[in-house]
């Protein structure tokens, strides 16, 4: 059975554009997605950076879902300390009423945005990351179906028996054991934090406890995807994301780049950005499929979540093909090991 391939996207602002347009493209990508069998399209809560608009993750999830049949959406993720857990079970029970059997719920404990967002977030945010473990176990009472006899509090309306999936992500090995506790699915952000993918997966592995969600875990490894028709268009392509890594480390964070021939990237900031671009496969359909079975072969994840942070729209739609093209190639690859 072939590794399910999924994407993330961040509904990207480009230079010259609108979040509009954004919205546009990401309507096309899910689309895109769809017609090429990607399993779920997620998007992720940021906040107060000018490049990426999917803040406001619940709208958008449905503004996607509306324009589009049957792939699964949902939040990669939500940054819960911000929200009461009242609240988002409603924001996805309507999803999950709307659009059944389509919607996950992905949940993570950093604030999306600096200390000034914390701020304007009107938030203890210290208080709410401590509290995480307990709003999720909270979350999934509002989304579950009552036990007979169950004497009913507060009820999410909608929400209440929609039984939304729910997965932890997290780039720490702190997500790795709550996941493991609670036996729910885990999501390691290792396409820009890769430090603790390894032990953070290991963790989760050993100490998952089977839950009434699953019965083995499942981990899902995030990483980034350049794939095209030749080895020099998918660096050109990936200069993007290496510009964007560089604005992050330099506090210059702004509209997503358009890609530069022979980008080098600044002297000191150069090692942090290979860490950070450890988790990437860049290149033709062979080249990515080499790359993601070295992935495979180490890591064995249940699932692979790919960003496509490309600049060139038209681009990043021939490489979601190509990317399915290496997915063919991988299979043969663990067939032939």
């Amino acid at each position: 059975m072939s590794i399910p391939f999924s994407i993330l996207d961040l509904a990207q602002v480009l230079e010259g554009q609108t979040a509009a347009e954004s919205f546009a493209g990401s309507v096309k990508l899910a689309q895109k997605a769809e017609a090429l069998a990607y399993n779920r399209v997620w998007y992720a809560e940021h906040h107060n950076i000018p490049g990426v608009a999917s803040s406001a993750t619940s709208v958008l999830i449905a503004h996607i879902a509306a324009h589009t049949k049957k792939i699964r959406l949902g939040s990669g993720g939500v940054m819960l300390p911000n929200h009461a857990p009242l609240l988002i079970a409603e924001q996805f029970g309507t999803l999950a009423t709307l659009h059944p059997g389509r919607i996950d719920l992905g949940l993570g404990r950093a604030p999306g945005g600096d200390i000034g967002v914390i701020r304007a977030m009107r938030k203890d945010y210290e208080q709410a990351a401590n509290s995480f473990p307990k709003d999720v176990e909270e979350l999934i009472h509002f989304l579950s179906t009552p036990e007979h006899g169950q004497a009913l509090g507060v009820r999410a309306i909608p929400g209440e028996g929609t039984e939304v999936p729910v997965w932890i992500l997290g780039s720490s090995l702190f997500g790795a054991q709550l996941a493991a506790k609670l036996g729910l699915p885990y999501a390691f952000a290792s396409h820009f934090a890769p430090s603790h993918l390894l032990q953070a997966a290991a963790i989760y592995r050993r100490d998952f406890k089977p839950s009434r969600h699953l019965d083995k875990p499942y981990f899902m490894m995030a990483c980034n995807v350049f794939a095209a028709d030749t080895e020099e268009e998918a660096q050109f392509h990936f200069s993007t994301l290496i510009q964007a890594f560089v604005g992050i480390l330099t506090n210059r964070r702004g509209l997503t780049k358009r890609p530069v021939e022979g980008y080098q990237v600044p002297a000191h900031v150069a090692a942090q950005v290979d860490m950070m671009l450890q988790i990437s496969a860049v290149g033709t359909a062979d080249t990515v499929a080499e790359k993601l079975s070295f992935f495979c072969e180490h890591v064995r994840p249940d699932e692979i979540i790919i960003a496509k942070n490309f600049y060139d729209q038209d681009a990043r739609l021939r490489s979601l093909e190509v990317t399915m093209d290496a997915k063919e190639r991988l299979q043969s690859l663990k067939l032939a090991s």
